[in-house]
């Protein structure tokens, strides 16, 4: 895998992400705890993948890592939080946002 986020263009990982998003109805987790019902636009990872764990299916791919979120709730958790990104050397940088 050239960067790490090429894992979500892996068979494994599309996989694991729709199967997830139906059990769960196709509907958004944190809404739904809150009464309201919503659909799930992603598969959302509570840890964050970096470049040193997505090789970890303990992360990756465990459904307890996982939890369906509407664009919303995605943004929510991701609002703050450290990123990363490959640039056009190949070199990964982080970001906030």
């Amino acid at each position: 895998m050239e960067s790490w986020r090429g894992f979500y263009n892996t068979k494994a990982w599309k996989d694991t992400r729709d199967a997830y998003r139906r059990s769960v109805g196709g509907l958004c987790e944190r809404c739904q705890e809150r009464g309201i019902i919503r659909a799930a636009d992603y598969v959302h990872h509570k840890v964050h993948l970096t470049p040193q764990n997505v090789l970890n299916p303990e992360i990756t791919l465990a459904w307890s890592n996982l939890q369906a979120l509407c664009a919303e709730c995605h943004a929510e958790v991701h609002r703050g939080v450290r990123r990363w990104k490959v640039m056009p050397d190949g070199t990964i940088a982080s970001r906030s946002e």
